[in-house]
């Protein structure tokens, strides 16, 4: 696709800005993260601002970044894993031993869109792309 990553670390909230400014030195045409508790915590809120005044579209790894104002998302179904954690420690209660019970990889993604961000950065959601989002924000 020619795609070029750059990745850029982020150790504490000092680092985000830094990060933004290195991304628009380089001309980044795009942002996507990955969870961990700096992105995913108390500075979500100013990473999903950051992208939206850069005019960067972003791609979010929870629903949580689309609530708060970015641009979409792809991930597992955090409710949904919750509940199959929740049927591990009802069979671990019952009697199951934890090392005999299977690991398991998420069944359940959704993808989120969320429209009013696009058109904050001037972009245009293609119709067939929308209809395969579970949720789409207006």
């Amino acid at each position: 696709m020619g795609w070029i990553v750059q990745p850029r670390e982020v150790r504490g909230p000092e680092d985000v800005r830094g990060a933004f400014s290195a991304l628009a030195r380089a001309r980044g045409d795009a942002l996507m993260t990955i969870r961990n508790p700096l992105v995913g915590g108390i500075h979500l809120k100013r990473i999903v601002e950051l992208a939206a005044t850069s005019r960067l579209p972003a791609m979010y790894d929870g629903r949580d970044f689309v609530e708060a104002g970015g641009l979409m998302s792809y991930a597992a179904n955090f409710t949904e894993m919750w509940r199959r954690a929740a049927a591990y420690v009802d069979k671990i209660l019952k009697g199951a031993k934890p090392a005999d019970l299977p690991v398991e990889q998420p069944t359940k993604f959704e993808f989120v869109i969320n429209l009013k961000t696009a058109k904050q950065i001037g972009l245009t959601i293609p119709p067939n792309v929308l209809a395969r989002a579970d949720k789409v924000i207006k």
